[in-house]
């Protein structure tokens, strides 16, 4: 299995399927790249939302021209774009990107696919989007001068997760169940000294703990993966740090890719290679092999995986190979 933040979102609904349709330069980077790795199951971020799915087809119809088919693909609403009608960054103007409940420039920028060559169990799946980041069990909310940042109203209606938070049961070889614990954590900068934006980032890496524990929602039964691109590094870059490092210590979970480096390249102009996409089996998984493909520029492999010049994406495709 994989999980890819892709980079898709335009600026625009219906731009993004109208590029892929078009054979988009990068559109087909991302198709080739899917289709060198063949994951059984993808996760993907970073692709914009309708409520068809119209622009999510047309990427697993372009996929399928080069060489993989997803017979099973699911996606939900995020808050990626939902409008709120409040002040949320404290800029005093209620409906820029940064007002709606995650950044988006529009309804559905830059949210999330699933694509599985097993079937999905959508009976069984839980949706964490709507919770409020205030109810949160032991939240770190902003203040200024010790009063809630930007308000109080915009606390009462703030959500947690920049994207979502869902656990998506997949029946695997055999019937076996599989939960996958997914999400897309928004960036810990572009705030100011409240440090808004970190403390956010952190408390939706506690969510996933919580999501693990049942301490919100029902615990995945047996066998889950978390899965997703947390934007935090474990020891570089800005934010809260010690969130991503209790994510990658828990016992409950194993890290097959600890020591395998970057899986983003932010070098223009800062902060440089990070790690900030994961895949994380429980620990009750057997785990066969493990990677982030990433081919390097000037490579005969790069070559073959770019189109025209053009990369898939900044984000490089991390995967896991597991025994069910």
């Amino acid at each position: 299995m994989a999980s890819f933040d892709v980079e898709l979102s335009r600026k625009g609904p219906g731009v993004m399927a109208r590029d892929i349709l078009r054979r988009d330069p990068q559109a087909i980077a991302v198709a080739q790249v899917v289709a060198h790795v063949a994951p059984d199951i993808l996760m993907l971020q970073g692709v914009d939302y309708d409520h068809n799915l119209h622009g999510a087809m047309a990427l697993r119809d372009l996929m399928s021209e080069h060489g993989i088919f997803y017979p099973h693909a699911f996606a939900l609403p995020t808050n990626a774009g939902a409008a709120s009608g409040i002040d949320l960054d404290g800029d005093g103007r209620t409906y820029g990107p940064r007002d709606a409940q995650g950044y988006g420039r529009f309804y559905g920028d830059g949210a999330m696919v699933l694509f599985s060559r097993w079937p999905i169990a959508t009976e069984g799946v839980q949706d964490f989007s709507a919770l409020l980041w205030r109810d949160l069990p032991g939240a770190t909310l902003p203040e200024v001068d010790n009063r809630p940042f930007p308000s109080a109203m915009a606390l009462e209606a703030q959500r947690l997760s920049s994207v979502g938070h869902w656990s998506v049961p997949v029946t695997g070889p055999d019937g076996k169940m599989l939960n996958l614990l997914t999400f897309a954590a928004g960036p810990p900068v572009f705030d100011g000294p409240e440090d808004r934006n970190g403390l956010r980032n952190a408390d939706e890496l506690r969510l996933v703990s919580m999501m693990m524990a049942g301490e919100i929602g029902k615990a995945p039964e047996g066998a889950f993966v978390v899965l997703g691109n947390a934007n935090l590094d474990p020891d570089r870059g800005e934010g809260r740090q010690e969130a991503i490092r209790a994510l990658l210590s828990d016992r409950r979970l194993q890290d097959p890719h600890a020591g395998m480096g970057p899986t983003v390249d932010w070098t223009d102009p800062i902060p440089g290679n990070l790690r900030v996409d994961y895949v994380l089996p429980s620990a009750d998984l057997a785990v066969f092999d493990a990677g982030v493909f990433w081919p390097r520029k000037g490579t005969e492999e790069h070559a073959t995986l770019s189109h025209k010049g053009t990369d898939a994406s900044r984000h490089r495709l991390v995967w896991v190979d597991l025994d069910l």
